[in-house]
């Protein structure tokens, strides 16, 4: 089913009253000031506490092993300068390494047997440049969740709960009506695989939700915005029937402030906390 509730949003006063918890100063000094948070500032905090409901487990499934997959859709990408294809990969292959503590929030999140989400290594499964033909400029939910697919069968991973296909977008693409239908990137379950519609975030207007240069780095939104996703997809892969708060959200949902640098062992990269049961409240590690 497809949940934009459960995606990073744009700012709209119908979706602000459903969601988004005002950042908690810890008293450290606040990063770079922006209108784009809820506060006008992303406050820099260690473990983070903000308003929110501790999840609920809706009895489906749990990533237990999570394999990330990074598909970049269209030929666009041919002529892309930005580097985004690097930064997520290095961005994947720090994610589950020994030293990532950020995942490892996650594991506390049990599926139906008691087992939690583990990590013995980098998460990052394979990178598929789809290039041989564009992506459609304006594509559909359906031809998203199409592309997911299509991606899955590359990787061999269709049916894999397992499995995350990131979908991203390639400059002056609207996929699913980005960026006005209300969300900066949503993951979803095709009835295959897992999957995320990731779009380009640097085509995102001035003074959106979208965190670009949250804490000044050019490609912050991308680890911002798909790390949120990525933890998403491992406690509630099938989006809707695993740990989701009784108010419809899920563990980045209530999160999306007090950016903070994390650092991983190929770099350093912007990411927002995730919520803890543990610690009934938004942490950035575990």
């Amino acid at each position: 089913m497809h949940i934009n509730s459960n995606g990073w949003r744009l700012p709209a006063a119908t979706l602000l009253a459903v969601g988004l918890a005002a950042a908690v100063s810890t008293g450290q000094a606040s990063a770079t000031a922006s209108a784009n948070s809820p506060t006008g500032q992303y406050v820099a905090t260690t473990n983070a506490a903000q308003a929110g409901e501790n999840m609920q487990y809706g009895g489906g499934p749990v990533q237990i092993h999570p394999v990330v997959y990074l598909v970049f859709w269209g030929k666009q990408w041919n002529t892309d300068t930005n580097g985004i294809p690097a930064y997520l990969t290095s961005l994947f292959n720090g994610l589950g390494t020994t030293t990532d503590t950020w995942s490892r929030i996650t594991s506390q999140y049990t599926d139906s047997t008691g087992q939690g989400p583990t990590f013995s290594g980098a998460v990052l499964g394979g990178v598929w440049m789809d290039n041989a033909k564009a992506e459609p400029t304006n594509p559909g939910a359906g031809a998203i969740a199409s592309e997911g697919n299509r991606g899955a069968a590359h990787f061999h991973v269709s049916g894999n709960v397992n499995a995350q296909i990131v979908v991203l977008s390639a400059h002056g693409t609207h996929p699913d009506g980005w960026p006005s239908s209300g969300f900066c990137a949503y993951h979803d379950y095709s009835g295959t695989v897992s999957f995320t519609n990731m779009p380009y975030q640097l085509d995102a207007p001035a003074g959106s939700r979208c965190p670009n240069d949250a804490l000044g780095g050019k490609l912050d939104a991308f680890s911002i915005v798909e790390g949120h996703e990525y933890a998403e997809s491992i406690t509630d892969p099938q989006a809707g029937n695993g740990w989701v708060a009784p108010n419809g959200e899920e563990i980045g949902d209530q999160c999306e402030a007090n950016f903070q640098k994390v650092t991983l062992p190929t770099g350093t990269f912007a990411m927002q906390p995730i919520w803890s049961n543990h610690a009934s409240g938004c942490v950035i590690h575990d």
